[in-house]
C-alpha cells in the first residue's frame, strides 16, 4: 500500500507520508514531552544537525513507547538514505518521496546499503518554530498517514535526515526532515 499526498495543518510544517508496509491505524496520539529529548525545541540553525536528528529519533521513540511499541534502533544505512534525500530536496528544490530523476524510497535505501523489505518514510519541512524536531514530530502525529508510519509495529530501525533550508529556499531559517523506517526480516 502506498500513500503519497501532501498534508498541511494550519500553522503546521508541510508534510508528506509514504509507506510500503501495511499501515495500521492508531487511536489517540500521546504527546511526546519535548523536555525528555535533548534539542527537541532547538532551531536547526542553532544546533548541530546530528543533535537535531537524535532529537527526532528520541521523540519518535517516545511516541512509540506511549503506544506500547518497541523503540526504533538507529541504522547507518537508513540514516544515509534519509540524509541524502533531505539534502537532495533542498539542493534541487523539490518536495516529494520520488526524486526528479525517479529515485524512490526503495532505490535510495538500497543505494545506501539497507537490505530490509518493509519500508516507510515520512517527510516534512518547516521554518522557525515550525522547523524544530518537536514541531515536526507533533505535526506527523496529527496526520493519520504519518502517524501510521511512525506507529507501524513492524518497523524496528530508523534513519533520520535533517538538512538546513527548505525546498523553496536553501538559506531559509528552517529544515527539511526525512525519517526512513525499516525492518530487515
Amino acid at each position: 500500500m502506498a500513500l503519497s499526498f501532501p498534508f498541511r495543518r494550519l500553522g503546521a510544517p508541510i508534510l508528506a507520508p509514504l509507506t510500503l508496509a501495511l499501515a495500521l491505524g492508531a487511536t489517540t496520539a500521546a504527546q511526546a514531552s519535548p523536555s525528555g529529548c535533548a534539542h527537541a525545541t532547538a532551531a536547526v540553525a542553532r544546533a548541530p544537525e546530528a543533535s537535531v536528528s537524535e532529537a527526532v529519533r528520541c521523540l519518535v521513540n517516545a511516541q512509540r513507547a506511549a503506544h506500547h511499541l518497541s523503540a526504533l534502533r538507529a541504522t547507518p544505512a537508513l540514516r544515509r538514505a534519509a540524509d541524502r534525500h533531505s539534502r537532495d530536496m533542498v539542493v534541487r528544490r523539490f518536495f516529494d518521496h520520488v526524486s526528479p530523476g525517479g529515485a524512490t524510497l526503495t532505490d535510495r535505501v538500497r543505494r545506501a546499503g539497507y537490505s530490509g523489505f518493509t519500508l516507510g518514510e515520512d517527510i516534512g519541512w518547516g521554518t522557525d518554530q515550525l522547523g524544530t524536531p518537536a514541531a515536526m514530530v507533533d505535526s506527523w502525529m496529527h496526520s493519520p498517514p504519518h502517524r501510521a508510519v511512525i506507529l507501524q509495529p513492524r518497523f524496528h530501525e530508523i534513519g533520520v535526515g535533517v538538512t538546513r533550508g527548505t525546498p523553496q529556499d536553501s538559506s531559509a531559517p528552517g529544515a527539511v526532515y526525512v525519517i526512513d523506517l525499516g525492518r530487515r526480516s
